[in-house]
């Protein structure tokens, strides 16, 4: 097999004959308030069938992505990635396809870049952190409406930043996990977990190898009691140890939250990609 780089991009040439599919990344952002999460779902507006409706428009041939999780309704992206395959030679063309797809795309879709990568680079499977954000809005505000929850009441943030830094001493994350989900392992490699207060708002950000459905809402959810003094710190520990999500507290809305990374070791892409 003989390997062609040709304007960024490779093609594969086997007994003579170009093979030509090739697989790009594609990274876009979203607001998730209209959409029922990013997994495609009948009878249902998402992202992905919003994404792969104004591929084909474009390109005039159905591809089918493959994301890097799923979001809940209402949740929020501002980086998310999917793959796919295609001959198109559009996708090449960079700087044209990003112009056209985002004039089909509506507002609350924007397609910030696309690239290819190597065969076996996956947008689900290949990532090796992931990012969440919860933002909490202390006074009403039209503007945040969307994107964050509005809550008032007073909060102890010290004793919530206080029980967020023991979440980096367990990897078990059974008690901040959805019910009857079709997973291996709940175990979860927490990088870091904290609450930032900026101005009026209150955000909780969070960093690990891989989430649980609903894991971020649910730890909102708890770490609010331990703020409003309703468990401690160490209660909040019990809570973790125990391994059931009948312990934790209840899940924060979801507008409030936003998938903002999405780390890849940097030799997926094709060479001369950067």
């Amino acid at each position: 097999m003989v390997v062609i780089y040709q304007n960024n991009a490779t093609l594969w040439y086997q007994h003579g004959r170009p093979k030509p599919m090739q697989r790009f990344f594609i990274e876009l952002a979203y607001n998730g308030t209209r959409y029922h999460g990013w997994q495609l779902q009948p009878n249902a507006p998402t992202v992905q069938s919003t994404l792969e409706t104004a591929i084909k428009t474009l390109t005039g041939k159905g591809i089918e992505t493959t994301g890097a999780g799923r979001t809940d309704t209402g949740v929020h992206a501002r980086f998310f990635a999917a793959h796919f395959d295609s001959d198109h030679p559009l996708f090449l063309e960079t700087g044209h396809f990003l112009y056209k797809i985002n004039c089909l795309l509506p507002d609350d879709i924007v397609v910030h870049q696309i690239y290819p990568v190597l065969p076996d680079a996956h947008a689900r499977f290949s990532a090796i952190a992931r990012t969440y954000e919860y933002a909490i809005s202390r006074v009403k505000d039209p503007f945040h409406n969307e994107v964050s929850w509005h809550f008032s009441r007073e909060l102890n943030v010290e004793a919530m930043n206080l029980a967020s830094g023991l979440l980096t001493e367990f990897v078990d994350c059974t008690s901040f996990s959805k019910l009857h989900t079709d997973v291996k392992t709940n175990n979860c490699q927490i990088e870091y977990a904290r609450w930032t207060e900026i101005q009026n708002m209150l955000i909780f950000s969070i960093q690990a190898d891989r989430f649980l459905r609903n894991m971020v809402r649910a730890l909102v959810g708890t770490l609010i009691d331990v703020g409003l003094q309703k468990i401690s710190p160490e209660d909040f520990r019990a809570i973790v140890q125990g391994k059931n999500r009948s312990l934790a507290g209840f899940s924060a809305p979801a507008r409030g939250l936003s998938l903002t990374a999405i780390t890849y070791p940097p030799h997926i892409r094709m060479p001369n990609q950067g």
